[in-house]
């Protein structure tokens, strides 16, 4: 399908920080895609926790395959509005690349422990990540991404960590969070994909580790109503079958609701280009009854997976983990790699690190420092 005028144009990006020839065979959203899928942090991913811890069991996604996921989805929506899928990809497959070991445990010990050093988020990690930490290239730190695919990697950010941004680039990526104002299509469109994927994994994954039944699964309206219309279509369906299939569904028919909300919403705000779409406001969007449906999932979810006695147990082992590995490398600043790019604030430094490590990494780590085990692996 043709560019609409609306989606981001490689050939019109904002530039670089540092910058660089243009490539002769790839656009430069083509050129970020390949340079973060070659990144060290990338690669990290795959032993990275989503809710379940990696070494629980082969079949549950990790940071990886729900960053193959939210790409797959973004695609495939963004084709049928005429949006660019390579910034699309390149935004999705980034966007959890500053996650820590052990999911949201992680972020919120690293939080706690960074209070008195400007705190710790790991979507502006993220673009640390892209922007310091990776260490690949003679000229520059970082991946020297171009400005779209940066500002879709910040999806979020308060007014404190923004100033800080924009002290350092002034108009760059952290901009909008001071003056108002949405990022590109593509961008928005992963937020929407994010929530999408993680919603139906995280039914998969739960029903599959035995936390989660069918049977709770009907109190939730999204998910009972595909429920029903398998089992209509297909009565003697059973388990795996039964499951894969109320999930297709699902999804298939979120696809479609953002694909005719975005494009309704988009006829009205008739957007001439990428930079005037970025001021009309969120245009990439669930139709009121999906995001009503949507909410409700999330909500059953964090209730009775993110929240559940097994996991919530995982999560306090963890969270003794990273928080005594902080303590640790903030009195011992010799068990920093002498080769790790460190920060003038040490704290810092001890975060960065803490950060990139994966579970198995970080669980290795802790026993070598202390002598405990606290998780078999």
């Amino acid at each position: 399908m043709l560019r609409a005028p609306y989606a981001s144009d490689p050939a019109r990006s904002r530039g670089r920080r540092h910058p660089e020839a243009p490539a002769p065979t790839r656009s430069e959203f083509q050129r970020d895609r390949d340079r973060i899928v070659h990144s060290t942090a990338f690669r990290r991913l795959v032993y990275k926790t989503q809710v379940f811890l990696n070494h629980e069991g082969d079949l549950f996604r990790t940071r990886l395959t729900h960053s193959l996921e939210v790409a797959q989805l973004g695609r495939s929506i963004g084709r049928s509005l005429g949006l660019d899928e390579d910034l699309i990809e390149t935004i999705a497959l980034a966007h959890d690349l500053g996650h820590t070991p052990f999911g949201h445990a992680g972020q919120d010990v690293l939080d706690d422990c960074m209070k008195a050093h400007g705190g710790f988020e790991h979507n502006l990690q993220s673009l640390r990540v892209v922007d310091k930490l990776e260490q690949r290239y003679p000229a520059f730190d970082g991946l020297n991404l171009s400005f779209e695919s940066r500002e879709g990697i910040l999806k979020h950010c308060s007014r404190r960590d923004a100033q800080r941004i924009e002290d350092r680039e002034p108009g760059g990526v952290a901009t909008r969070f001071l003056a108002g104002g949405q990022p590109s299509l593509e961008a928005q469109l992963c937020n929407l994909a994010d929530e999408v994927a993680y919603n139906a994994h995280d039914v998969d994954d739960g029903v599959r580790s035995g936390l989660v039944t069918l049977e709770q699964l009907e109190q939730v309206p999204l998910v009972d109503r595909f429920l029903r219309e398998t089992l209509a279509a297909y009565p003697r369906l059973t388990g795996k079958r039964l499951l894969a299939e109320t999930i297709r569904r699902m999804l298939s028919q979120q696809v479609y609701d953002i694909i005719d909300a975005t494009r309704a919403a988009l006829a009205d705000a008739a957007p001439a280009d990428a930079d005037e779409a970025r001021g009309k406001g969120p245009l990439v969007r669930f139709s009121p009854d999906m995001r009503q449906a949507s909410t409700a999932l999330k909500r059953f979810l964090f209730a009775n997976l993110y929240r559940h006695p097994v996991v919530q147990q995982q999560r306090d082992r963890a969270e003794v983990v990273l928080r005594e590995l902080f303590q640790l490398y903030m009195t011992e600043p010799g068990q920093l790699p002498a080769d790790f790019p460190g920060d003038e604030d040490h704290a810092r430094a001890c975060a960065d690190y803490i950060a990139g490590m994966t579970d198995r990494y970080a669980l290795r780590e802790h026993e070598r420092l202390t002598g405990q085990r606290l998780f078999a692996i």
